[in-house]
């Protein structure tokens, strides 16, 4: 589904990334473990559209995307669900996801369906529908967050760090929400410092530290390396 090889991006006159390879397959849950500042953001940003590479390439979906656009992703199946949520906290939880299917917004029978599923997943969202979405707690905020991007009706989906700032019961609660993403089909890249919760729930993974991929392989292969143990698992 999502091939990334040799990719460089950055800021200014600097990169973060640095010849960065990640597959990401069809309909798998593949996660992408680090600190803070490891690069997992930039790497999101820059396969989403929003950052231009510096090199390198992407692949998504049988095409050549490096230099697409964030809205011409979004119709080919790509939606990113940034770290931070970023909803609009005065409108209502439906409208904000309803943001989420803009551009389909004139199938209103699919809009309609799409919003239907996202409540079956997420049914506090249906409870407080009407309510501001800064009314909402954190875990039920990032739930809104994910719903939008779902709204988009994705191929793949990309999740920066869903389970930041979260108590361990709602964050099993995403977590659970996402496995069951991924098992409608949806391809899932995932970005975590919750490297128990996302490895258990991956099938593979990559390890960034400085901006470079550093380890990777199947996710129970990556649960087991002492390196992942000692720097992510507290092992």
């Amino acid at each position: 589904m999502m091939t990334i090889t040799g990719l460089s991006a950055g800021y200014g006159a600097g990169n973060v990334l640095h010849s960065v390879d990640v597959t990401a397959p069809t309909g798998e849950l593949t996660v992408v473990l680090g600190s803070n500042g490891a690069g997992k953001s930039t790497l999101f940003r820059a396969v989403s559209g929003v950052l231009r590479p510096s090199g390198g390439r992407v692949d998504f979906a049988g095409e050549d995307t490096t230099r697409s656009s964030t809205a011409a992703l979004v119709r080919k199946g790509l939606a990113h669900c940034p770290e931070g949520r970023h909803l609009f906290p005065r409108m209502s939880v439906e409208k904000n996801l309803v943001l989420g299917a803009y551009t389909g917004r004139r199938h209103k029978d699919r809009v309609r369906t799409l919003l239907d599923r996202t409540y079956e997943l997420f049914p506090v969202l249906k409870d407080k529908r009407t309510q501001s979405a800064g009314s909402l707690s954190g875990g039920q905020q990032q739930m809104a967050a994910i719903g939008r991007a779902l709204m988009s009706d994705p191929r793949m989906l990309i999740l920066d760090e869903p389970s930041m700032g979260l108590a361990p019961l709602i964050t099993q609660q995403v977590f659970d929400a996402i496995v069951g993403i991924n098992k409608e089909g949806i391809g899932v890249l995932l970005a975590e410092q919750n490297a128990t919760s996302a490895l258990r729930i991956a099938s593979s993974g990559y390890v960034m530290a400085e901006g470079r991929i550093v380890l990777s392989g199947a996710a129970a292969v990556l649960a087991g390396d002492p390196a992942v143990q000692q720097a992510y698992l507290g092992v």
